[in-house]
């Protein structure tokens, strides 16, 4: 998953997950009841999911029983990172083709879909086990259409180096202490820190301070505060990762899971979900207006808002639940491993989209300059 701007980084992170060795064969989902016209008609699906790792994991432990559970065939299909997709979506629909019928989106690549009327809207009748999905991971038009439903999320946390920190910070607002002067490695990118979002949470009440363009102002200025204490802005996971767990740069903002990997590797490395909450960003499932298989995308999407399916892709793909963890038979152990009970920061996706040109030129001016 880059998952750049949302998903678009994901690639490089699962690229570290696959270093990690996350592993071996799943246990079958036993067949769920799809109606037996669907099962018999053999018909297949293009979805289109991040290339490399992720598509592997999908390949090996997702659509074989996805296929035998529903008699689907699903052509998997590598998506470009970035926005890449997004635009081939777009000028495929045009000429009324589908590339895939259904595609993971990141949520600054959905709204930008939404504002094309790129996306075929969702019938939540044939979609029961979307109920169970976390409202904050639903997509809707202005007109309440379902656009979008949540396929994955993860969490970028608050890491530290064991060695360098004994004890673990509570709060985000640590990377403003003076204390941490040149320790500190963070995400290089206003769309993929996040760090507006943290700020606001951390020190003006949540994300309605970003409301307002003064607001918005206040949230650069606080953030610019903390300009000494950055060692690296970082667009390389790996660089940061290394640095991370030599010490040096011991303390910043990485993707939990995999910081979890290399701390059960025995690195002296640890995510903590401060008070204010972990940061939850996501992928979802949109399909393409130009899809001739509706039907079929919605039994698939159905199929991944499953309890089970969930729980699979935390075991074996490093994500989230999109969906309560009481729903999900997962342990503490492997839930503790991929997500977090305290309430998250959910990022201002719609900022990143409609002022995504002045919230640049100001992270320049102030923050990475």
């Amino acid at each position: 998953m880059t998952i750049g701007a949302g998903l678009g980084r994901g690639l490089g992170r699962r690229a570290v997950l696959a270093g990690a060795g996350v592993a071996t064969a799943a246990a079958a989902v036993g067949a769920v009841g799809f109606p037996s016209i669907v099962r018999a008609q053999s018909k297949s699906l293009k979805v289109g999911v991040y290339g490399g790792y992720f598509k592997d994991s999908f390949d090996k432990h997702i659509f074989p029983d996805f296929t035998k559970a529903t008699g689907i065939a699903v052509e998997a299909v590598a998506e470009p990172t970035g926005e890449a997709w997004l635009i081939q979506l777009e000028q495929a629909a045009r000429a009324k083709q589908a590339p895939a019928d259904v595609s993971m989106m990141s949520q600054v690549a959905m709204l930008k879909g939404m504002a094309a009327e790129l996306w075929a809207p969702l019938d939540p009748a044939r979609l029961p086990n979307a109920a169970k999905v976390k409202p904050a991971l639903m997509n809707k038009y202005p007109d309440g259409r379902l656009s979008g439903i949540g396929a994955v999320s993860w969490y970028i946390t608050l890491v530290t180096n064991t060695k360098s920190y004994p004890q673990a910070p509570e709060s985000w607002a640590t990377l403003w202490d003076p204390a941490n002067k040149d320790k500190l490695g963070l995400l290089a990118l206003v769309s993929n820190s996040f760090l507006l979002d943290v700020t606001a949470a951390t020190f003006f009440g949540g994300p309605k301070h970003l409301d307002s363009e003064q607001g918005q102002l206040e949230c650069f200025k606080k953030l610019a505060e903390l300009k000494n204490n950055v060692k690296l802005w970082y667009r390389d996971e790996a660089q940061f990762e290394a640095a991370l767990k030599s010490g040096e740069v011991p303390m910043g903002q990485y993707y939990h899971d995999v910081t979890g990997l290399a701390a059960a590797d025995g690195h002296p490395v640890r995510s903590t979900f401060p008070k204010e909450g972990g940061i939850l960003d996501s992928g979802s499932w949109a399909v393409s207006k130009a899809s001739k298989a509706a039907d079929l995308a919605h039994v698939f999407i159905d199929y991944m808002c499953q309890p089970q399916i969930q729980a699979l892709l935390s075991r074996k793909v490093g994500t989230s639940p999109t969906i309560d963890r009481s729903a999900t038979d997962l342990t503490d152990k492997e839930f503790a491993a991929v997500s977090s009970d305290l309430a998250p920061i959910v990022p201002r996706y719609d900022l990143y989209v409609s002022k995504a040109d002045w919230l640049n030129q100001k992270w320049t001016e102030m923050i990475v300059g």
